[in-house]
């Protein structure tokens, strides 16, 4: 089996390096990109994505958007969705897992979390 694929979006480049490294310390292959637009491109045309991790407040659309666009698509809804952001919110947390979301993370992401989020692969 080839390394697991996870599309990181974060409109933050020091954020989605951050994650991106973490990631690839654990071999894991990432997409990055810097909107909820651009995951969705990417994840129209790439089917080999594994898992969406995404920060929580970005331009345009927050990944609790891009978690009900890949909730309501029959295509992509058996993804993970792992919501990284830096405000402890209880009720933003408890709406993004509601929603669906496998889990929500206190940024920054850390090497050490990487193990519990690829669980969710």
């Amino acid at each position: 089996m080839s390394n697991p694929h996870v599309l990181v979006v974060d409109d933050t480049l020091v954020d989605r390096h951050v994650v991106s490294m973490a990631l690839m310390c654990h071999n894991i292959r990432v997409t990055a990109v810097e909107s909820v637009m651009q995951a969705l491109i990417v994840l129209d045309s790439e089917h080999d994505v594994n898992m969406i991790v995404s920060d929580y407040c970005m331009p345009e659309m927050t990944s609790y958007d891009l978690l009900m666009e890949v909730k309501k698509s029959p295509r992509l809804a058996h993804l993970p969705v792992v919501i990284a952001s830096s405000d402890n919110i209880p009720g933003r947390i408890k709406k993004c897992l509601d929603g669906g979301a496998k889990d929500y993370s206190l940024k920054p992401v850390k090497s050490v979390d990487v193990p519990r989020i690829l669980n969710y692969i």
